[in-house]
């Protein structure tokens, strides 16, 4: 089982050290420079702890060159031309960049589950060959692919990490296509993906892939997994932007995830078009009005009403909807507009789905959670049945929880959602739909609240958790009205007197200036 928790310890430095070799070069094609070399330094770490197995057991037939020996372990075949130790002896030669972009040729070569996916540009004239040997004497030091590391998965932690930081430095660009863990994380545990076809119409770099297998790992013993982690769910996404689809092949097959990850606009290239999904995880990008909506008014998928030319949100709703299965679950990320807009029939849109009794669950979330946007965001889930047999029947109600008040500050501008608060509301939602083992599920005021249909219908069909949970209840002190107001009646007169004070201070430092009395 892959220790997640484990901490490397040396991702700031590798940061400062990564970040100050970058010189002028733009953050978001740097970004694909150190994570290519890192997923080149990770295959070869692998491939050559098992190549020193075998060259010591050479003497029982085992041979280090046959890529069969490696396939059998779900190790990649590295060929000569691509090992770590090659690339570092030619380091410092002024044809690095080529001798990179062939290593990566020839790595999708002889795995064809690659092909496409690793960039071949390190030769460009832009890409600075002596600040790219020092990156790879920079890398050489850091172990990311032997067992050890593995086991902590060191990469997973380095890939995290550097995306944050690349999403900081790049700002609403970079953060664009990831998500922050812990929103994934949320998203994660409170569907439960165990078992069946999970979907990602925009999967940016892969993140909620990964961490559907994390759950499944960390799960692999209760709750009615069995510990099959890989044969049981099935991985199906799509990404628009080429080289984020590429980090996502990469993401993926350093954990030895496989999946069905395609290329192409969801909307109007669906490389999954009959796909019927059990689970889809999500976060699309907010508000994107130059989705191309004026070319799809007729579309199929647009069930419960044409989403807005100049707003994609719904047009994404109804994406997820669409690939939904009969008994499918959806949690995705929205712009908390969403959950109120009326304008270009966004409101018709809204009442329609929820007065087709699909929306489960709304959570609005804490601000300051993402490094792409300071919009404020909520969750969505939705239920194809709610009637289903796994859980109480929850026909006719949605569960609101609002979570703007949990989540602490990391820095000056960024919050995160911590374990406890992540567990509070993946268990209000588990208890609410009556999942086996979960506590009895009770309203919280000014936390969470299980509302009957028609009384969003009187709300004028908003989804703002706000409006439905009511204000939190106050402790009583145990102090009457009339001893608050002594109190505070005596504060208010003590603070009055030394405010007399301060301005005679005042007066008389300013009558020794020579300004008293003007």
């Amino acid at each position: 089982m892959v220790d997640t928790s484990a901490t490397i310890g040396f991702e700031s430095k590798l940061w400062q050290a990564a970040d100050a070799l970058r010189g002028s070069m733009d953050a978001a094609e740097y970004k694909h420079v150190v994570l290519g070399l890192f997923f080149l330094k990770y295959i070869s770490d692998a491939f050559e702890e098992q190549h020193a197995k075998l060259t010591a057991e050479q003497a029982q037939d085992a041979n280090p060159e046959d890529p069969d020996e490696y396939r059998a372990l779900n190790i990649l075949w590295v060929p000569p031309e691509a090992r770590w130790s090659y690339l570092k002896a030619q380091a410092k030669q002024s044809t690095i960049g080529q001798i990179v972009d062939d290593a990566m040729t020839a790595i999708e070569r002889d795995n064809p589950s690659l092909k496409g996916a690793l960039r071949k540009d390190y030769a460009r004239p832009g890409l600075d060959k002596t600040r790219l040997g020092q990156i790879i004497d920079l890398i050489s030091n850091i172990k990311v692919g032997d067992a050890q590391s593995r086991s902590k998965d060191v990469l997973g932690q380095i890939y995290q990490y550097l995306m944050r930081q690349f999403a900081l430095a790049e700002g609403r660009k970079g953060g664009e296509f990831w998500t922050p863990p812990r929103v994934v994380q949320l998203l994660v545990e409170m569907i439960e993906p165990y078992r069946g076809r999970v979907y990602d119409p925009c999967c940016g770099t892969g993140g909620m892939f990964v961490q559907s297998m994390r759950f499944i790992h960390a799960h692999a013993t209760g709750n009615g997994n069995g510990g099959r982690a890989k044969t049981d769910i099935s991985i199906y996404g799509q990404e628009s932007n080429y080289t984020t689809w590429q980090l996502a092949k990469m993401n993926l097959a350093i954990r030895g995830i496989e999946g069905q990850i395609a290329h192409g606009d969801s909307f109007h290239n669906d490389r999954h078009p009959d796909l019927k999904a059990d689970f889809i995880l999500a976060n699309p990008p907010f508000n994107v009005s130059d989705w191309g909506g004026e070319r799809l008014r007729e579309d199929k998928r647009w069930k419960y009403g044409a989403p807005p030319v100049g707003n994609a949100n719904f047009a994404w709703v109804q994406h997820f909807i669409h690939h939904l299965a009969p008994s499918g679950l959806a949690g995705f990320v929205l712009a908390n507009g969403s959950m109120a807009s009326n304008q270009s029939g966004e409101g018709e849109i809204r009442k329609n789905i929820i007065e087709a009794d699909l929306v489960d669950c709304m959570v609005a979330l804490p601000g300051q959670l993402f490094y792409s946007t300071q919009i404020p965001a909520c969750l969505w889930f939705f239920a194809r049945d709610k009637k289903n047999s796994r859980f109480r029947d929850r026909r006719g109600h949605v569960l609101f929880i609002d979570a703007r008040k949990l989540g602490q500050l990391v820095d000056r501008v960024h919050r995160d959602l911590t374990d406890d608060d992540i567990a509070k509301i993946a268990d209000t939602y588990h208890a609410w739909r009556g999942e086996k083992g979960a506590a009895e599920y009770a309203d919280v005021p000014g936390f969470c609240k299980s509302v009957p249909l028609d009384e969003i219908l009187k709300n004028g069909h908003v989804l703002t958790p706000g409006r439905y949970v009511g204000a939190e209840a106050q402790e009583d002190d145990g102090e009457s009205f009339d001893e608050k107001m002594q109190q505070l009646v005596a504060q208010l007169r003590d603070q009055m007197a030394e405010a007399c004070k301060l301005d005679a201070a005042i007066e008389a430092n300013l009558k020794e200036l020579g300004y008293g009395g003007q």
